[in-house]
């Protein structure tokens, strides 16, 4: 994977058993009518939150993984040890150009990330699905709703991560776009979705599937996706 791409990985790391060819879409495609195939899957991870007062006591950093798999009475073979691992590891990445990165492991934490970086007056919106819908996971073609609403020229996006308790990766990317948009799903599947739109796809490897999918160059359009059920979008109020 090459470094521009470890970036884009994470921004749309919400395609965890999604087709790839259905991930992607053009900002011109949010408008009233416009079709589109998604899948909102259910959550990978529910694990529960915990406050800061408790987060803090727990390491987190790959130097200190032994003590974490102690603390968290984990096998240190074990598939748990290995997300562990591995969830550390992501969180350890340096940031890529343009964007501020950080792992927010308690909600004081998450909110004090994302204050820093839109100002005190912020509001988070998330991804949700009708409780009477059927099959969300499954891919569905939907209709776009009327009254799709953009609710911020900025963001800061936080992805829960596969992890013993909640862990988030939040981020703040140049030139990113969100909209509200309601999905109405032939087969009576509802949702209320956050997509984000790449404004500044200059860096992006010019062979990604988005670009492939879409039929477009780097740095032409902005290419969107819709965020998953469990992440954050935060943007300034």
């Amino acid at each position: 994977m090459l470094p521009q791409d470890i970036a884009l990985f994470v921004v749309t790391n919400l395609v965890q058993g999604y087709d790839h060819e259905n991930v992607y879409f053009l900002e011109n495609d949010l408008r009233t009518g416009q079709k589109l195939k998604q899948r909102f899957p259910e959550p990978v991870s529910k694990a529960e939150i915990i406050p800061r007062k408790v987060a803090d006591t727990i390491p987190f950093s790959s130097k200190e993984l032994p003590e974490i798999l102690k603390r968290l009475a984990i096998e240190p073979r074990s598939v748990q040890a290995k997300i562990v691992e591995q969830t550390i590891k992501e969180c350890e990445q340096p940031a890529m150009e343009g964007e501020s990165k950080f792992c927010a492991t308690s909600p004081e934490s998450l909110i004090d990330f994302s204050v820093s970086k839109l100002g005190k007056k912020v509001q988070v919106f998330t991804t949700k699905v009708d409780d009477n819908s059927k099959e969300p996971s499954k891919l569905h073609e939907y209709k776009v709703a009327k009254g799709v609403k953009k609710i911020g020229e900025s963001a800061v996006v936080c992805h829960r991560q596969n992890y013993m308790y909640a862990v988030f990766y939040c981020h703040k990317i140049k030139a990113t776009r969100a909209y509200m948009v309601s999905l109405v799903g032939a087969g009576g599947t509802r949702a209320n979705a956050v997509a984000l739109c790449h404004r500044d796809t200059r860096l992006w490897n010019p062979q990604h599937v988005a670009f492939q999918i879409l039929k477009v160059k780097p740095g032409t359009v902005p290419i969107c996706h819709f965020v998953a059920r469990n992440n954050l979008v935060w943007v300034p109020n």
